[in-house]
């Protein structure tokens, strides 16, 4: 671990004006000028059943999601409501996801939208950025019976809220943490996992009873309040055991054990802020890294591909990124340009995991969440 990182999270209002990537408080700033790829004109009629392997994102600095060939780019958009953050999509083909006004149900075969629920929680005015109120995180349960999504109250503790995907309505409310980046589900259904940002912890809720715990996950403490920049973004559940994992800065990989709430940390070599993570069947961990906090300190943006067994290739990518998803061989990952705060571009780095190769593809205007059909 470098001296500064500690220094840091006190300094964040300092280094925020600097830096390309960070997660302290404040308003979006202007989209940086990385370079874009050229738009493609791949269209495809309304009447054709969406193909296999097409991602999906969300575009959060719209009201669409975006369909987009691997190859050449986006296909066709959808309406689903202001800023949308997160999604995931089931085995029957709808998406949810998760945006400032409800959460928007997806027929992602026919390409339109179905339906959209209202959340229970009151989150202020529909708006757009970094810390608009709505859905952030969003899981599906294993058997397809309830989504969960996390709810941001802008100025205090977020809510995990539970939606019946039979009726499509909201059942229940739980309290969790502030700002719910990310939600996931074990691979049982039996526990349900908001990553809180704002509060340095994970809230782990029982499907059935939900009764949360809050589990503090602060490697590097949690001096700077909400200044800070070193807190809990993604989390991966790790198929093997069901134990959480959880990216810290490109030098700290937290281990947390949901049942006790004990973590180890292992050392990770990305040396950069770092955001969206998943992880695949094999065991092997994807984290995407956004860019420094401290240029003089820090490396650039990054996939980081870590084997089970904690051996790490660190490939580069060109500007921010947010989150990933993979092909189901697994030899290519899709890294979303959308990024929560400034510096967002507005497509997807495809890595060759292989090769390590990358090319870029346009993509909606500033995709956050995705998935691949």
């Amino acid at each position: 671990m470098k001296a500064p990182r500690r220094a840091l999270a006190a300094g964040t209002a300092v280094l925020a004006a600097a830096v390309l990537a960070g997660c302290g408080t404040g308003d979006d700033g202007p989209a940086a000028a990385a370079p874009e790829p050229a738009r493609a004109t791949a269209t495809l009629p309304a009447a054709t059943k969406t193909p296999e392997g097409t991602l999906l994102v969300a575009d959060f600095g719209s009201d669409t999601v975006t369909f987009v060939d691997p190859e050449k780019g986006p296909i066709d958009s959808v309406r689903v409501g202001k800023a949308p953050y997160g999604l995931t999509v089931g085995e029957d083909g709808r998406a949810w996801v998760a945006t400032a006004e409800g959460v928007a149900v997806v027929d992602t075969a026919a390409r339109k939208r179905v339906d959209r629920i209202p959340y229970e929680t009151e989150t202020g005015p529909v708006t757009t950025g970094e810390y608009r109120g709505g859905g952030m995180g969003i899981a599906l349960a294993p058997d397809g019976e309830h989504v969960y999504v996390g709810v941001n109250v802008p100025d205090g503790n977020g809510v995990l809220e539970v939606i019946d995907t039979g009726e499509r309505e909201v059942t229940d409310t739980v309290p969790v943490g502030r700002r719910p980046f990310d939600v996931d589900v074990s691979k049982d259904g039996r526990e349900v996992y908001a990553t809180d940002h704002d509060s340095f912890d994970v809230t782990v809720v029982r499907a059935d009873s939900l009764k949360p715990r809050r589990i503090e996950v602060a490697p590097y403490g949690t001096e700077g309040g909400l200044g800070s920049w070193l807190k809990p973004h993604y989390t991966a559940v790790r198929p093997a055991d069901g134990k959480l994992l959880l990216p810290f800065e490109g030098e700290k990989l937290v281990v947390l054990d949901p049942r006790t709430g004990d973590y180890d940390v292992e050392k990770m070599t990305a040396n950069t802020h770092q955001h969206g993570a998943t992880v695949t069947d094999d065991g092997t961990l994807y984290a995407v890294g956004t860019g420094p906090i401290d240029p003089d300190a820090d490396e650039g943006p990054s996939l980081t591909v870590r084997t089970k067994d904690g051996k790490e290739r660190v490939i580069p990518l060109d500007g921010p990124h947010e989150d990933v998803a993979v092909s189901e061989d697994g030899r290519t990952a899709y890294v979303t340009g959308g990024f929560t705060r400034d510096g967002y571009w507005n497509g997807i780095s495809v890595v060759d995991t292989e090769n390590g190769s990358v090319r870029r593809l346009p993509a909606g205007e500033r995709p956050l969440g995705i998935a691949v059909l």
